[in-house]
């Protein structure tokens, strides 16, 4: 089937099998964190700081995560760091067991988590295009990769918050690293044909200077990268005020907050659906600006509904315009990238989306404390709108150019 051609490679079967069972794992993990933290210390701010700390390393780390990535064998540091991150899911179980679970432990195992995560983002991405034996099913098992890191998405809370409530916290975490050995082995099984690194001598900041040289060459994987970092900081976020809506704006309570979170799932699931049943040479620039403008419309319109169906639709479609587009800016970058230069420029497409989230999450909820949610969103959902068409007048300014060029 066309939707599922990425599967034919082998290499990338084993890769999203593995990964589907450790990344359900994964956010069980996350849930019982969560639930821990709130018991310990109920207080909102700590749960925050929590998935700072979780997040950071991103932002801080992946520049030189991309020039070590490309120096180095990158199925190796994808082994390594999925080995890391089992020891750190059992250091997590152990610690949980022994109750020996307070604020600091939890924010220093995050942290923890979160450095080895910027190393394995970076390489787990640079690697899907040598798991696929055609290129041009690439856009396919990128679309794959992001519909399966949904739908874990979608059951492992669910299953996390019902083994929560009938077996406790340490049954989740011990899930967690178990879920790690699926991982482990279907790497282990991989027959990769990967080219042979050249250990050379440089400085960290060449490399670094070089990936942003390499970007400020290419207009059109710069643009995008520009686009993902400000609605990274200015529009993603405002899934952190749904909390708000469904509790204040529709007077709900948890399971209403759960419906939003469903509906922005399923909307992702669509998304990455659609890019998956794309054909070969589709024009993604294209794909990546109609995305983000259905992203940022259905932020606005969620910030003027007063029905809660209506708002839930209009959740779906905020899921389903940043899948979109997150799918597409991944996929062009990996296609035009050249390959020694690819784990720099995944890691400033990592940066630019994981990595700034947090710092829009808190910019997001200051203004939120002063200006309300609604506005806040109101104000989220026009500079999206504002972004995507200064991205699109740019876009077909280069088009224009590039022709007269030809002329």
């Amino acid at each position: 089937m066309q939707a599922f051609r990425a599967l034919k490679s082998k290499n990338f079967r084993y890769f999203l099998s593995g990964q589907s069972v450790s990344l359900i794992g994964t956010w069980m993990q996350k849930v019982a964190v969560s639930w821990i933290v709130y018991r310990l210390t109920s207080s909102a701010f700590m749960l925050g700081l929590t998935m700072f700390a979780n997040l950071i390393p991103s932002l801080l780390l992946s520049p030189y995560v991309g020039g070590f990535t490309d120096r180095h064998n990158r199925y190796k540091i994808l082994l390594a760091t999925q080995i890391l991150l089992a020891l750190q899911a059992g250091i997590f179980t152990y610690v949980v067991y022994i109750k020996l679970d307070n604020m600091a432990v939890i924010i220093i195992l995050s942290l923890i988590q979160g450095i080895i995560t910027a190393f394995d983002t970076t390489a787990r991405q640079s690697l899907i295009v040598k798991m696929i034996e055609h290129e041009e099913d690439l856009p396919n098992a990128i679309a794959l990769n992001s519909a399966m890191a949904n739908l874990t998405r979608i059951l492992g809370p669910a299953v996390g918050g019902i083994l929560l409530s009938t077996l406790g916290d340490t049954m989740c975490f011990s899930i967690n690293f178990i879920s790690y050995f699926f991982v482990i082995f279907s790497l282990l099984m991989m027959k990769l044909h990967l080219p042979k690194v050249e250990h050379k001598e440089e400085n960290v900041w060449q490399t670094l200077y070089e990936g942003y040289v390499y970007l400020k060459e290419s207009p059109d994987s710069s643009s995008v990268i520009m686009l993902l970092a400000a609605y990274s900081v200015f529009v993603i976020p405002f899934s952190t005020l749904l909390p708000v809506f469904a509790k204040d704006v529709f007077q709900g309570d948890a399971a209403t907050f759960s419906w939003f979170e469903s509906a922005a799932g399923v909307g992702a699931l669509i998304g990455t659906g659609y890019i998956a049943t794309l054909k070969p040479n589709k024009d993604m620039l294209t794909i990546v600006f109609a995305g983000s403008t259905v992203f940022a419309i259905g932020v606005l319109l969620l910030s003027s509904s007063f029905n809660l169906q209506v708002a839930l639709f209009f959740t779906l479609l905020t899921g389903m315009g940043m899948m979109s587009m997150t799918a597409a800016i991944n996929t062009y970058l990996q296609m035009h990238v050249a390959d020694d230069m690819r784990g720099r420029v995944v890691s400033y497409f990592i940066m630019s989306y994981q990595g700034l989230i947090p710092v829009g999450s808190l910019i997001v909820g200051a203004i939120a404390e002063q200006c309300g949610a609604k506005a806040t969103v109101v104000i989220e959902g026009v500079i999206g709108i504002v972004s995507s068409i200064v991205f699109f007048y740019f876009k077909r300014k280069r088009r224009n150019a590039a022709q007269f060029l030809v002329q």
